[in-house]
């Protein structure tokens, strides 16, 4: 079994092709990528370049065509991993509370599945009000999907991804579908949940301030078949507030990724 130490996900000179012949496409040239424990690493670049494409890598929803995975030092699959997700879409179920939404991993997850049913009302329930205070939802425990507005919506969904202390967290534009107010509160509160728990995180985002705002290391990827050109780090002090986002060398790190980015799809300005 092949194991890698040091970094706790890696890409070693992964590619990834569909189809083969005259309908082959190539989603990923020759790409490389280590995070380490904790690290927080956004994923940026044009629209099609494989962003979501590596978080599928990395959570073994498919293969790499040549290269290898690691997670936990591990081929992809070979050691069992606690994973989160968040979507821009935070597919919560409506007939079941938020509370209930929100435990649903600890329904289904090693180990916790084995106490369920015997913590459901007392530690797991606990675990889950926990969270949702934190993230400013104290009192909507007991309500249902329906009840409530997209960023609350966005909050549970970031607390499901979270109440069973996944080592892995993954968020593929979690707040895409927000509006610029509520998706600077919840970088606040990202930022907070991250620093309080240190999950490894993946971030993909179109947003540069929000890559910027939430990251360590922002990954910049050209356009299909994706790789990664840029590997910038993030040094700002945390914890990072929007007005730090006006700052002249917070603007010049986002116009330098704009830049990249531009560059990547061939020189096609970028949107906003």
């Amino acid at each position: 079994m092949t194991t890698r130490a040091e970094a706790f996900v890696e890409l070693h000179d992964v590619t990834l092709s569909y189809g083969r012949g005259a309908s082959r496409v190539d989603a990923l040239a020759t790409t490389a990528l280590r995070v380490g424990s904790g690290d927080f690493v956004a994923l940026v670049g044009p629209s099609g370049c494989g962003k979501s494409t590596i978080l599928k890598l990395v959570t073994g929803l498919i293969r790499a065509s040549t290269g290898y995975v690691y997670v936990a030092g591990r081929e992809v699959g070979a050691e069992p991993v606690r994973v989160g997700m968040a979507f821009q879409n935070p597919t919560l179920l409506p007939w079941l509370t938020i509370r209930d939404n929100v435990m649903l991993p600890l329904k289904i997850v090693p180990p916790f599945r084995a106490e369920y049913r015997a913590k459901r009302k007392t530690e797991f329930r606990d675990r889950a009000d926990a969270l949702l205070e934190q993230v400013g939802l104290k009192g909507f425990a007991d309500r249902f999907p329906w009840q409530l507005s997209g960023g609350m919506l966005q909050r549970a969904s970031l607390c499901r991804a979270l109440v069973h202390d996944p080592q892995l967290l993954m968020l593929d534009e979690p707040f895409g579908a927000l509006d610029q107010f509520t998706r600077e509160e919840l970088w606040a509160i990202l930022q907070d949940l991250w620093l309080t728990r240190k999950p490894t995180v993946l971030l993909v985002t179109h947003d540069l301030k929000e890559a910027g705002y939430l990251a360590n290391r922002v990954c910049v990827m050209r356009a299909r078949p994706g790789e990664i050109i840029e590997d910038c780090p993030v040094d700002f002090a945390r914890p990072r507030t929007i007005d730090m986002t006006y700052t002249p060398d917070f603007v010049s790190l986002t116009q330098r990724l704009r830049e990249l980015i531009v560059s990547a799809r061939g020189g096609t300005e970028l949107a906003s």
